[in-house]
């Protein structure tokens, strides 16, 4: 159920950490809470998948990292850095290293630029190198994503496909040399065929550049493939933190369950697999249910859930749940365990590639 805490977050060694977000839109009386008391981390390396359905704040979790959008409330802390108390040319400087690639590849890039100048741009404005360097440069950025720049450099972006311009997005976003790429559903507005082309590629910069990634999506099947983390949102809240294999094996949200339950199942024959159905519709963000907000579509939940706000708590190794009434754990599964000298309440998760 979704709830707040920090017990999932590592001690030390993240390259981003976020605590206690809170993102609100519009007047006072009729506030949209579409953040509220999400803390993440993010380990050098590592791809965090951000998974919810539509709504549920995670894109809005993504600019608010980037600081697109502000945050209320909370830090986000880069590289030993708190970016929410830097202003003016200090935050300029530090974003250089955070790059966004939008959900929309077509809109996000200038109509009235060509390609080649669209993807020179931030160097010129940072005066990095000389123009002709600064040429060259865009042209070897558009080569690795495996774009022509003597065919498409003087193009503009209307006249491509919506693969070909998320491929020149993710170009420019690596202009400046990031240390973190935080990708905002970059491939739900593209066919499945270049869906996989697109996470491909992502998957060999990230390894070629050393590059950390935030990957946010509401394509479980997609994010399974792509992250080493995997932290699911509800309502602006986080539900659950763990693995990707150890969600889909046994996931301990009854939200989490519903989610992989309506994956499609491509063979009609398949038996129906998957929890109790989640009913009701979504809450409103202006006056989100009290205490847990799945409570009122949980086939779980009690009166303890209307009273009492649930923490995150370890269940598994590597495994956070915010639930007064988690789903059991199969049987044979690894037991929580803390370690020494941690209570079970504030326990740290290994290092990723660790399980």
């Amino acid at each position: 159920m979704a709830g707040s805490g920090t017990a999932h977050l590592r001690p030390a060694g993240a390259l981003l950490r976020a605590e206690h977000l809170e993102v609100a839109f519009g007047p006072k009386k009729r506030r949209v809470q579409a953040v509220s008391d999400v803390s993440i981390d993010v380990a050098p390396g590592e791809t965090l998948g951000l998974v919810g359905e539509s709504g549920c704040g995670k894109s809005t979790t993504g600019r608010a990292l980037a600081q697109v959008h502000r945050p209320d409330a909370g830090h986000v802390v880069f590289d030993g850095q708190d970016l929410t108390t830097l202003r003016g040319e200090e935050l300029l400087t530090a974003r250089t290293k955070v790059q966004m690639v939008f959900q929309d590849p077509i809109s996000s890039l200038n109509p009235r630029r060509g390609v080649l100048d669209a993807v020179v741009e931030p160097l010129s404005i940072w005066g990095i190198g000389t123009k002709a360097e600064r040429v060259e440069r865009a042209r070897a950025m558009l080569e690795a994503v495996g774009v022509d720049p003597d065919h498409a450099g003087a193009r503009r972006p209307i006249e491509f496909s919506g693969g070909q311009c998320q491929r020149i997005s993710i170009a420019r976003a690596l202009m400046l040399e990031p240390r973190l790429l935080i990708c905002d559903e970059p491939v739900s507005a593209l066919d499945v065929s270049v869906q996989a082309q697109i996470l491909n590629l992502l998957e060999d910069l990230k390894a070629q550049r050393g590059l950390t990634m935030v990957f946010i999506a509401h394509d479980l099947a997609v994010v399974k493939n792509i992250s080493d983390r995997v932290a699911v949102m509800y309502l602006g809240k986080l539900c659950e933190v763990a693995t990707p294999e150890t969600l889909y094996r046994e996931p301990a949200h009854h939200y989490s369950a519903a989610l992989l339950a309506s994956i499609p199942e491509p063979d009609p024959e398949a038996a129906a697999v998957g929890t109790e159905p989640v009913r009701g519709e979504l809450p409103s963000p202006i006056d989100p249910p009290s205490g847990c907000r799945f409570r009122t579509r949980c086939p779980r939940a009690e009166d303890r859930c209307a009273a009492e706000e649930p923490q995150m708590q370890m269940v598994g190794p590597g495994h956070y749940v915010a639930c007064h009434f988690p789903l059991p754990r199969p049987a044979g599964a690894q037991a929580a365990s803390p370690p020494a000298g941690a209570a079970l309440d504030v326990g740290a998760v290994p290092e990723p590639g660790a399980d």
